[in-house]
């Protein structure tokens, strides 16, 4: 090795050491909280990992939800910083102006939900029927949503408020007769039943779906690189996973430590990670995803829901509740 490529790493080593020891000077002896769902996504890894800690200098308190309804409650009441939610529950938690920003688009949902029923072969035989669903969440909305597709008055259908854990029991039981929910356990109840519709289908009758991260106004304002460092954490994940997902197989350490914090079986980690779409953090940086595509996504959710009689009304602009500027900040460090 020459004496000039020696110096050279020495001193990308170096860049690093120093760029992390800046985020760790900031947050000493600060505790971050986080409220994650077990979902099937790449930022497990650095969460099982331990990279979020390294990188911000936080002691983070993970704490695992099973809706984005009980994310929302945790956020309002200050117990969790940042947190993990649907578009439903976070359009719900915006017409409502709890003061919070959304920071990172996990992914856009595909088949990664869907509404699983037995013994049903049409929409029409909804009708009557017991589906179960965790309220004010993106399942929800996209159930509500098909319903109206289909000219199915929700009425009609004995909707129960079910969290995952709980429809996979009820499923079991035979309690119920279908549900809307998210994998991991939508991947357990389809193999003994039939896919109605997917939250792609609902997208293309005009109900898009996504995923977030949000975090509290109060802590961004007080800790924020180590928001910044989050997203880089988290954009960095995505890019792993975006440039080879082949290597992220059934075998792999990555599926791993997936099924291990999401309770998904590893040997299909890799089909449920192909049920989103996930952004690259050049995408979250850029003018539209964390700008108007968000927020008019926002917008449109809390418009149903408000017809829905979800919430009590709908904000003439939801811009305040989106903001690109972490993921701006996250895409400038480069380590």
């Amino acid at each position: 090795m020459t004496i000039a490529r020696r110096t050279l790493l020495v001193s990308t080593a170096a860049l690093l050491l120093a760029t992390q020891g800046l985020f760790a000077a900031h947050a000493a002896d600060t505790t971050l909280t986080i409220g994650y769902q077990p979902i099937v996504e790449p930022s497990r890894v650095p969460q099982a990992d331990g990279t979020y800690e390294k990188v911000t200098g936080a002691k983070i308190n993970w704490q695992k939800f099973d809706g984005g309804a009980d994310v929302i409650a945790a956020l309002a009441s200050g117990s969790i910083d940042i947190g993990y939610v649907g578009s439903s529950p976070l359009a719900a938690a915006a017409s409502r102006e709890l003061p919070f920003e959304t920071i990172f688009v996990v992914g856009l949902i595909s088949e990664a939900e869907a509404l699983a029923v037995k013994g049903i072969n049409k929409p029409e035989e909804l009708a009557g029927k017991k589906i179960a669903t965790p309220f004010v969440s993106t399942a929800h909305y996209s159930l509500l949503t098909a319903l109206k597709h289909w000219n199915v008055d929700p009425k009609s259908v004995e909707i129960l408020n079910l969290r995952p854990p709980e429809i996979a029991a009820a499923w079991t039981r035979g309690d119920i007769d279908g549900a809307y929910v998210w994998d991991p356990v939508l991947s357990e109840i389809k193999k003994t039943s039939t896919v109605l519709a997917t939250s792609a289908d609902v997208a293309k009758w005009g109900g898009p779906t996504f995923d977030a991260w949000i975090v509290s106004k109060k802590f961004a304002e007080a800790h924020p690189d180590i928001v910044t460092g989050f997203v880089k954490v988290t954009g960095d994940a995505y890019a792993d996973y975006r440039a080879k997902p082949e290597a992220w197989n059934a075998t792999s350490a990555q599926a791993e430590k997936i099924a291990r914090l999401t309770g998904a079986k590893q040997e299909d980690v890799p089909a449920l990670l192909k049920g989103y779409y996930f952004p690259s953090l050049e995408e979250q940086a850029g003018p539209d995803l964390l700008g108007g595509a968000t927020v008019k996504a926002v917008a449109e959710t809390s418009a149903f829901l408000l017809e829905q009689g979800k919430i009590p009304a709908v904000l003439a602009d939801y811009g305040p509740y989106v903001s690109a500027r972490w993921a701006q900040e996250a895409a400038k460090l480069s380590f």
